[in-house]
């Protein structure tokens, strides 16, 4: 028990100086807040009733309207294949992508059992120079076709 008792009043000793050094280095602490005396507390606690006040709806973030991407907005001239099928005037990306869509659902030309596959008619094939396309790949092979 002796031993045990120095062994850990050694490494106490050992770690004074490190303690002191990490203190000397710490920020100084502010001054705790001065504290109410009880009997006042009480009082002012007494003197103001307490009433629960319903919360207040929050209200959204002022956001603004969302402005779309310039990039999609420019009007672009279709080919003259494409023309065929959306018409000769100049429009901006989602425009021709909404008009084709259009097309594909007037004339039934998506593919029934994968509604992701489009079946290309005539005018459809001048522009994807394939008889099946998916829908993902189709904006990739229409841009081909807007200058």
């Amino acid at each position: 028990m002796a031993t045990a008792k120095k062994a850990a009043s050694k490494t106490a000793a050992a770690k004074k100086p490190a303690a002191r050094k990490a203190a000397a280095k710490a920020p100084a602490k502010k001054a705790p807040a001065k504290k109410v005396p009880a009997k006042k507390a009480a009082a002012t606690k007494a003197a103001k009733p307490v009433v629960k006040k319903a919360a207040a709806p929050k209200k959204a973030a002022a956001k603004k309207p969302r402005q779309p991407n310039a990039a999609f907005m420019k009007a672009l001239t279709p080919s003259a294949a494409l023309a065929a099928v959306i018409g000769d005037k100049a429009m901006p990306r989602t425009e021709v992508t909404k008009r084709l869509w259009d097309y594909i659902k007037k004339n039934g030309l998506q593919d029934a059992a994968k509604k992701t596959m489009i079946n290309a008619d005539d005018k459809l094939k001048a522009i994807f120079k394939k008889a099946q396309v998916s829908m993902f790949e189709m904006t990739k092979l229409v841009s081909d076709h807007l200058k």
